[in-house]
């Protein structure tokens, strides 16, 4: 608060007996006291202001540095991170790599399988036409034979009758021979046999009644090979086990 000091008649003052100037120190101290308490609050409070700040500024320094330290770690993560995916990717880069090696290879084998079922189906396709060609040669030989057999049969089965013989496949590799007009008395009486002819020696693997001789024609048509002088054999045997047996039902 500024204090308006009056003006002074100089003059006035002189005329005085004892003259004096009131220069009113109380004001000044008053006002120089309130000034230095100002200036002592204004202290205090700026002093509380800087520790305030200076702590403020201590606590965002600590906490920056956490966060710089916390940063940087999470940083050294990242970059241990980014060094195991940099190896991933190598390995991936090489693993793809390898795939595609892969891929390759079977595109050539699969191409090449693909010539393959294109030949094979080429031949395929020729042995369809030879198979067809021979099916028709098949058929055109089978309606011969049947046309030949339909005017053979009576003949056949004259000379079947006559000789009372008949032989006819059945399995494969298989002969059934039978004969008849073995005994005068009972022309339809019969006896048989099964041949194997699957091997260079013949077997006789059944026959009805059991002929004692056969072991030895075996033997004899293995050793000449002739299964027709064995066939003619056989019903000699036959013929003559029947009238030496007279015929006897539990034996033929």
């Amino acid at each position: 608060m500024s204090v308006r000091v009056p003006q002074l008649d100089l003059a006035a003052i002189l005329k005085q007996p004892n003259p004096h100037i009131d220069l009113r120190t109380t004001t000044y101290e008053n006002s120089t006291r309130n000034f230095l308490k100002a200036l002592t609050t204004w202290k205090n409070r700026s002093i509380n202001t800087l520790s305030e700040r200076r702590k403020s500024q201590a606590a965002e320094k600590k906490r920056v540095i956490e966060k710089t330290h916390q940063v940087e770690g999470e940083t050294n993560q990242c970059k241990l991170r980014e060094i195991d995916l940099v190896a991933e990717l190598e390995k991936e880069k090489e693993e793809r790599q390898e795939l595609e090696l892969s891929v390759a290879a079977f595109k050539r084998q699969l191409s090449s399988l693909r010539d393959k079922c294109s030949s094979i189906d080429s031949e395929i396709e020729q042995y369809r036409v030879i198979t067809e060609n021979l099916r028709r040669e098949k058929n055109k030989e089978r309606s011969i034979l049947h046309k030949n057999a339909s005017r053979v049969n009576p003949d056949l089965q004259f000379c079947q009758e006559r000789l009372g013989f008949s032989m006819e496949g059945i399995e494969k590799d298989q002969l059934f021979v039978r004969f008849w007009q073995l005994d005068p008395s009972d022309p339809q009486r019969d006896a048989s046999l099964v041949i194997d002819l699957s091997s260079s020696n013949y077997r006789v693997l059944t026959s009805s009644p059991l002929l004692p001789s056969l072991p030895i024609l075996v033997t004899s048509v293995n050793e000449t090979g002739d299964i027709y002088l064995f066939i003619k054999q056989a019903r000699e045997k036959y013929r003559e086990l029947a009238l030496m047996l007279e015929f006897d039902p539990v034996t033929l």
